[in-house]
């Protein structure tokens, strides 16, 4: 079952620095939302602050459909960037049986068996006896992916899972996101820099610079002025190859 999640005025402070301020927001339970924000916006900290992995003020709530609080979610995780020693000698379903959690109560044969299901259903079914050593950058998030699900978790918090993969491969891989969050009705929290991408598959768009400066549908969100405001100088390697999408009022992207 998904839950939403509610961030009501959240900071954070790292090294005498303040990363985040009075960060408020809402996501509702089984949708795709996307965080966007310039580099040094706080996106990673904040989805540490989700996770619990840096202190916080404010307050994180996860509730059920319902109201009741979720006090300890499971939460599938999907970094930007793993460091993984490619001389391990671990195939990729081995590399899906590290851990433990929820995994474990299924015992070994039905293990095995959600494991095999969940590369399928990345589309790396084909990847369960390869070396992780040998596997292409886009290869590897899919198996992140499915690292990410086999614990069944409430909600997926994705810190640019794309990123160092082509255009066409971010394009797949979200498209896969998609299909698996409507299949599964899972809350998704995606960090992204593609704006096409988001107003393409997101269901509401977080535009974060240390605080929240505007939260809405794609279509009303990813505006030209708004990603002006967002990304200041550096706006035009955002809008680009992306403006028509994101910035029409008119013709503008959206699901």
């Amino acid at each position: 079952m998904s839950v939403s999640v509610r961030v009501e005025n959240l900071s954070v402070s790292l090294g005498g620095k303040k990363i985040l301020e009075g960060v408020t927001f809402s996501v509702q339970a089984g949708s795709l939302t996307a965080l966007i924000g310039p580099n040094g916006a706080g996106k990673t900290t904040l989805l540490r602050a989700l996770m619990k992995t840096v202190p916080f003020e404010g307050s994180v709530s996860f509730l059920r459909p319902g109201g009741e609080r979720v006090e300890e979610p499971s939460i599938g995780y999907v970094p930007q960037k793993v460091n993984l020693d490619r001389g391990l000698p671990l195939t990729v379903v081995e590399f899906l049986s590290l851990g433990g959690g929820r995994s474990l109560l299924l015992g070994a044969a039905k293990g095995k068996e959600r494991r095999r299901e969940l590369l399928s259903r990345v589309g790396a079914g084909h990847l369960s006896g390869k070396k992780l050593g040998d596997l292409s950058g886009g290869e590897l998030q899919r198996v992140l992916l499915a690292r990410a699900l086999v614990d069944d978790p409430d909600i997926l918090l994705l810190d640019e899972p794309a990123s160092g993969i082509d255009v066409a491969g971010e394009e797949l891989f979200c498209e896969m996101l998609e299909s698996i969050q409507k299949e599964t009705g899972k809350t998704v929290l995606l960090v992204s820099h593609d704006l096409s991408v988001v107003t393409r598959h997101a269901d509401s768009v977080i535009c974060l610079d240390r605080t929240v400066q505007c939260q809405g549908p794609p279509v009303e969100i990813m505006t030209r002025e708004n990603l002006l405001t967002l990304f200041g100088p550096h706006s035009s390697l955002y809008l680009h190859g992306s403006e028509h999408e994101t910035c029409d009022h008119d013709g503008g992207g959206g699901k």
